[in-house]
């Protein structure tokens, strides 16, 4: 049944191997998950959830495949052999215990007691009202089940790489794209430097000092805003509070629709205080990662032609723009906030997708760790 177990988490998508598997028949042969399924169900995630995107698609796994089942002496017998059972009573128990079990009439009429009394048990738990009432084989006080299983509660669904993001979860994708130099100032202690020619000195402290590790990554980021964009506003807030804890080299722009002559840094003062495109693409080194963030949902017209721009005349397309983007700088990507399936519904974002060859990624986890990746090369 482990078997059949670790083939229905593959079939979720849940990355796990083989190692973990074994892990987990490990931990049962020591007895970490004995007779209850949600022992079995916390040690099964604790051994093959590596990452904590993965624990909704765990947990729906887990639910499909244990359905209905309540009861964890069906979990023991299932997942372990009678034989094996067998053997594991009479490693762990006394040679008066197993004497004692000899004089009631041997191992397996004690399980079948011990079975034939639960029934009796969660028989007269339900006919008092209690449904499917946890009972103490041993005679104590039976407690209600509780509503939901850890697994059916989900808690953990927002982490999933299908769904939109937090500010926390945004931090660990970008993340991925941080790359750390030494700079020429301001030196820091360099700890195991000085660990290391402290001992060579004979125990004398000597102090070493180093230059401090900065990141080294610096990002030129774009926001379409306004709009459309309005739907989008928390998780490109979101965005962008993660991008300027992330990135100390950094610096945004804002754009409405589509990139065209000029940008603004202050929304309260785009109509005066305008910084034309070629100042821009003149001033940032092409080692600057641009990231676009905007939906791409404009009329086509609004991105191939002239005086497309719906805030004022624009005397070259923005299509033009962007191809001065693209072969302008290394790395340029733009991150879509809208589901990408839906992409395929409008002209613009295929467009917009060709512009960029193709570099456009859904804002969510699995889609900022693409981009990320791509933009980290």
């Amino acid at each position: 049944m482990l078997i059949d177990f670790f083939l229905a988490l593959r079939r979720h998508q849940v990355p796990v191997t083989i190692r973990e598997l074994l892990d987990v028949v490990a931990a049962l042969r020591e007895g970490l998950a004995y007779a209850s399924v949600d022992d079995f169900y916390f040690l099964a995630r604790a051994s093959m959830v590596k990452d904590e995107k993965n624990y909704d698609k765990f947990d729906r796994a887990f639910g499909f495949y244990f359905k209905g089942l309540n009861d964890p002496s069906g979990l023991l017998t299932s997942l372990v052999s009678d034989e094996w059972l067998r053997r594991e009573f009479e490693r762990n128990l006394t040679a008066e215990e197993l004497a004692d079990i000899e004089s009631l009439g041997g191992l397996e009429k004690l399980i079948a007691a011990f079975r034939k009394r639960r029934e009796a048990l969660e028989s007269k738990a339900k006919e008092d009202g209690q449904g499917n009432a946890d009972s103490d084989p041993g005679g104590g006080r039976g407690r209600k089940r509780k509503a939901k299983r850890a697994w059916d509660q989900r808690q953990y669904k927002n982490l999933d790489d299908s769904v939109e993001l937090g500010t926390r979860n945004i931090k660990m994708a970008l993340r991925r794209l941080r790359k750390f130099a030494r700079a020429d100032r301001d030196e820091v202690l360099d700890m195991p430097g000085t660990i290391r020619s402290t001992a060579h000195n004979g125990g004398m402290l000597d102090i070493r000092m180093m230059p401090e590790r900065r990141n080294a990554v610096k990002v030129l980021l774009f926001f379409d805003i306004g709009g459309s964009m309005d739907a989008h506003v928390k998780i490109c807030e979101e965005l962008f509070s993660a991008a300027h804890a992330e990135f100390k080299r950094m610096d945004s722009y804002y754009f409405h629709n589509f990139v065209y002559g000029s940008v603004w840094k202050d929304n309260r003062r785009r109509v005066n205080e305008r910084i034309a495109t070629w100042e821009i693409i003149n001033k940032y080194a092409r080692d600057y990662k641009v990231v676009f963030v905007g939906d791409a949902t404009v009329a086509p017209y609004e991105i191939t032609h002239a005086g497309g721009s719906v805030e004022y005349w624009n005397e070259e397309p923005g299509a033009l723009w962007m191809r001065r983007f693209v072969t302008g700088y290394d790395k340029v990507v733009w991150i879509n906030p809208t589901p990408q399936e839906a992409w395929e519904y409008s002209p613009s974002v295929a467009m917009t997708r060709t512009l960029v060859d193709g570099r456009m990624y859904p804002l969510t986890i699995r889609g900022l760790d693409e981009g990320m990746d791509y933009l980290s090369k």
